[in-house]
């Protein structure tokens, strides 16, 4: 969301989060994308700490390993399409009536500093209007992003000290949006949910754009946690038995029960909060449509069963999504025998592919 150049040189994805560091960089290939490069980095606990940049000289090591340590070919671009985190940011679409675009800029920043629970002089503020589904609406709907200077400004720190230029830095759930949304629109809200190492994410999308996000601490690792404690196995054969049976093998499924129901009830929650409160939709000249679909991604979506056991529960369909989408030809299967490039191990990349894809596509 926070362009800092103007130029359109060969970039490539960082996603980072509290527990890792992950990197795409796209190549074209005719109408379509492929993979040029990817690589993981473990981000040891405490580093990063919700989202806040808490050891700098420690990150800066990790970012310079990690930009070396790529698989496939080797990085010789500096810039670079970056992640900010989730917890740190502030989105909200917010109605404006229609002006003049010049006038647009100064009457946002006035509205923002209603929404914004900051000083507007202590944010950087960024902002889209989405273009209706059809032109019916007598306003403007705008999506505005803010983020605390302070955190923006230690990750732009920290990529130019690991010698890299920052191009853009953008929220992860536009990121998430940009990967798993066909063509970056849909013909009604649908929910995005983020399995990550330490947190869950929940993104509404409807028309071309996010419209809510939140985000609990429920969390793959602790999916791990349970299962170790329950099976009395160590971690590593825990992370095995979640991703070789899942909730299949009744011990897991037994063991996670109280985590599922947790989680089952806070997506409930958050669905009937964004129907409830949605005050309007510009899908529809009535404002109102219901979710009717919810795409899992990040690595604890590879956890067998789930997308059964939710749509089951939620009476909604669930489907695991594919972060390939606007990417890959749909006949592409060269490379299938890198691991990022099978879908299920593409889940935790997703953010990074969202990433690459703003670079490479100069957005």
């Amino acid at each position: 969301m926070f362009k800092l150049l103007s130029l359109k040189p060969e970039t490539f994805g960082l996603d980072i989060s509290n527990l890792s560091l992950k990197i795409i960089k796209l190549k074209k290939r005719g109408k379509f994308f492929e993979l040029a490069s990817f690589g993981e980095e473990k981000v040891k606990p405490g580093i990063i700490k919700n989202g806040e940049i808490k050891n700098k000289k420690e990150l800066i090591k990790i970012i310079k390993k990690a930009t070396s340590m790529v698989k496939g070919e080797k990085l010789k671009t500096k810039y670079v399409v970056a992640s900010l985190p989730e917890e740190k940011a502030f989105l909200q679409v917010i109605q404006m009536p229609k002006m003049a675009e010049d006038d647009l800029k100064s009457a946002i920043i006035y509205e923002a500093e209603q929404y914004i629970p900051l000083p507007i002089e202590k944010v950087y503020l960024d902002f889209q209007v989405i273009p209706p589904i059809s032109n019916h609406l007598n306003h403007l709907d705008v999506l505005i992003a803010a983020l605390p200077k302070e955190i923006v400004d230690s990750y732009i720190f920290c990529l130019k000290e690991a010698n890299l230029k920052p191009l853009s830095l953008e929220v992860e759930s536009l990121a998430i949006c940009r990967a798993l949304i066909k063509n970056e629109i849909t013909t009604s809200p649908v929910l995005l949910i983020d399995l990550g190492a330490t947190k869950t994410g929940f993104i509404v999308f409807s028309g071309h754009s996010l419209k809510f996000t939140s985000s609990i601490p429920v969390s793959s690792q602790n999916f791990t946690e349970i299962i170790s404690k329950a099976l009395k196995v160590n971690p590593d054969e825990s992370e095995k038995l979640k991703l070789k049976y899942g909730l299949k093998e009744k011990k897991v499924f037994e063991g996670l029960i109280p985590a599922l129901t947790d989680l089952t009830e806070q997506i409930k929650k958050y669905i009937n909060y964004y129907q409830t409160h949605s005050s309007y939709d510009s899908l529809s000249s009535n404002g109102k449509q219901n979710i009717k679909k919810i795409f899992l991604c990040g690595g604890g979506a590879k956890l067998k069963g789930l997308k059964e056991m939710l749509s089951s529960q939620l009476k909604v369909s669930v489907e695991i999504g594919n972060p390939w989408i606007n990417i890959s030809s749909p006949t592409f299967q060269s490379q299938k025998e890198t691991l990022v490039y099978e879908k299920e191990e593409s889940l935790s990349y997703t953010t990074s592919l969202g990433l690459a894809l703003r670079g490479i596509k100069n957005l």
